[in-house]
């Protein structure tokens, strides 16, 4: 049973390795000091950190993905909030369907989607636009916030909120007191996969771009595309260590809610 176990979890150990080799390799690779992605490196300069931010392209596209995702979590999460709380709450024909639907952006390939939105966006004038940007981005992010706030919603007691409600809350006092604390973990956990989401977001924001307006990844596939150099190395260690801190700092916190509530 020993022996299982512990290759079960040197199988494991394996497999993670495998999977996050390919990141952990970027790292190494933003410090080179050669003008090429050669691995290993055959020496070590902070100069493509200087290089990043030096350049105003560089800082303005990292700018704009902060701004766009903050955004997106703020809608996409208050959106799925209202949709979660419309499935779990009301019963009505074509439910499963509405569900389905809210899921979509997750299946359907990103291409087909980003193809959708240019087409709406080019006659509506969003292209290009913070707002275009926001709205695009909520889409794709919406069924990421929606999944974990309705995990929480499905194991909230609504019974909590009926005695507010007896006690003389109004329905909103009622969710915005008690029901809305109880499950601030799965609405957090949306809000970071929303910004996480946009923030990694990148085939729909090349066909939605502008001169004026790109997010870090656009700027990302344009420097591969025209000049692969190590300063794309950088930004993606940045990136790395962005999303990095935030899942901690998240996890981090809504395990100490957690520990405080029960």
């Amino acid at each position: 049973m020993k022996k299982s176990r512990i290759l079960l979890w040197l199988y494991a150990g394996l497999v993670a390795l495998w999977l996050i080799a390919p990141t952990l390799i970027v790292i190494p690779l933003s410090f080179t000091n050669r003008p090429s992605l050669i691995f290993p490196p055959p020496g070590w300069s902070t100069e493509w950190y200087a290089n990043f931010f030096a350049s105003a392209q560089w800082t303005s596209a990292l700018w704009n993905s902060i701004k766009v995702g903050a955004l997106v979590a703020v809608v996409a999460t208050t959106a799925a909030t209202m949709a979660a709380l419309a499935l779990t709450r009301a019963t009505f024909r074509g439910q499963p369907i509405v569900y389905g639907a809210m899921l979509a952006p997750m299946i359907v390939p990103p291409v087909i989607i980003a193809i959708g939105i240019y087409a709406i966006f080019l006659n509506q004038g969003l292209t290009g636009t913070l707002v275009g940007f926001v709205a695009a981005h909520s889409v794709v992010a919406l069924p990421f916030a929606l999944i974990p706030i309705l995990a929480s919603l499905r194991g909230f007691d609504k019974r909590l909120e009926a005695a507010a409600q007896i006690c003389g809350a109004t329905r909103f006092a009622a969710f915005r007191q008690v029901t809305l604390p109880l499950i601030m973990p799965g609405v957090a956990s949306g809000a970071l996969f929303a910004f996480v989401t946009s923030f990694d977001e990148v085939v729909i924001s090349l066909f939605i771009q502008s001169p004026y307006l790109q997010t870090l990844p656009v700027q990302m596939y344009a420097s591969v595309t025209r000049d692969t150099d190590p300063t794309i190395a950088a930004a993606a260690t940045l990136i790395l260590i962005l999303t990095t801190l935030l899942v901690g700092v998240a996890t981090y916190t809504i395990a100490r809610r957690n520990r405080v509530i029960n």
